[in-house]
């Protein structure tokens, strides 16, 4: 059975999609960068900032708002977008990665996940329903299904098991999504860990279930970049063309070119964030560690070229400076430059398909990576 479709297929080169996503509260341009606010709150950067970067959706978090502050307590402050000021389309993780990955005593049943919050013990029962549920509270403009993701590497067997779960609990979310209001999408997950066969079990029983979007979830969770790619690409095709895809959790500049290169649609990962806070800056001649001594008598900005102000009017030096002395300033500089930077990105790739030229961006972006970071003095 399927669903309404709200996304409009643009362009193609190659296999890359450009297209329009229309969500209840604005439309997103694919390909798309999510930046992370998990709980609530941009680490770093005021939602103005993000917005001013060029970000159409952000994503916000099941597991950590149905925590603190509570989905309930949020729901009766006028939902998600009101109450963080964002009122922008948003987009919610499930919760199951997080119980993976965060949770104490943890354990996954036919029925729910149960396990006990991080922040103060208490237990937690989250079912595929609860985890709906939640997200509607929230007013989430597209929410996931509930899944267990296994990290890599793994045995068959538990590979197996959880990916035939994920199934069996994407059926429950979709009977538990037709109360949603209209417009509001849910999107299936596909799992299968780096085993292709499984892959395409996952893909096929969501396509057979019928969601509004798809996504390739249990990447990036130990594996290399190689067997990332390799299982997009066995994914990916089998998946509706005319449903966006996206790839969860993912990833460097690197990695989200090369999945757009594979028919991907829409991507999210704290990195921008999680590296501005450790000093890191991205660039298109690549990353730049600001804690190097060799820029701290640079008075040259990161790229003088770029159209964010703080990448293009900040030196080096006083960014250096700011990491150096552990000034919460550099932190918000480096994270807002970070997701300049990735927004940049996207709608170069964007430019780029709607163009037919992917190819030749692609190729300039590798050749610019792999050139570097400006010289030294």
């Amino acid at each position: 059975m399927s669903l309404p479709n709200h996304f409009e297929l643009l362009g193609q080169s190659g296999a890359a999609r450009t297209g329009r996503l229309t969500t209840p509260h604005g439309v997103v341009r694919t390909p798309a960068f999510m930046p992370v606010g998990t709980a609530g709150a941009m680490k770093g950067l005021h939602w103005r900032e993000v917005r001013d970067a060029g970000a159409d959706i952000v994503l916000g978090n099941t597991y950590h708002l149905m925590l603190r502050p509570g989905a309930e307590r949020i729901a009766a402050l006028g939902g998600l977008q009101r109450f963080t000021t964002w009122n922008g389309p948003m987009l919610t993780d499930s919760g199951g990665f997080q119980v993976m990955s965060l949770a104490q005593l943890r354990k996954v049943t036919e029925q729910a996940v149960k396990f006990r919050s991080h922040i103060d013990g208490a237990a937690i029962e989250l079912s595929p329903e609860r985890a709906i549920e939640v997200q509607l509270l929230l007013g989430s403009d597209i929410a996931m299904q509930l899944d267990e993701c296994v990290r890599l590497p793994a045995e068959r067997d538990d590979i197996l098991r959880a990916m035939e779960l994920s199934l069996r609990w994407a059926e429950r979310c979709k009977r538990a999504f037709e109360r949603a209001p209209e417009g509001h999408m849910l999107f299936g997950i596909v799992q299968g860990g780096d085993i292709p066969q499984l892959r395409h079990a996952s893909a096929r029983g969501l396509i057979e279930i019928g969601f509004h979007g798809y996504a390739i979830g249990g990447l990036a969770v130990g594996e290399p970049q190689e067997v990332m790619l390799a299982m997009i690409e066995e994914a990916a095709p089998i998946l509706p063309a005319d449903r966006p895809r996206y790839l969860m959790g993912v990833g460097t500049p690197e990695d989200i070119l090369e999945a757009v290169a594979r028919g991907i649609d829409m991507f999210d990962c704290v990195m921008p964030t999680r590296n501005g806070r450790h000093g890191v800056a991205f660039t298109r001649f690549g990353p730049v560690n600001l804690r190097n001594a060799r820029h701290a008598d640079d008075p040259r900005p990161l790229d003088e070229s770029s159209e964010w102000p703080s990448t293009r009017n900040c030196s080096r030096a006083y960014l250096h400076h700011l990491v150096k002395s552990g000034e919460t300033l550099g932190a918000m500089l480096l994270s807002e430059i970070n997701i300049a930077y990735y927004q940049s990105l996207m709608a170069g790739m964007r430019a780029a398909i709607a163009q037919g030229r992917f190819a030749e961006f692609r190729e300039q972006t590798h050749a610019d990576w792999a050139r570097g970071d400006i010289a030294a003095l």
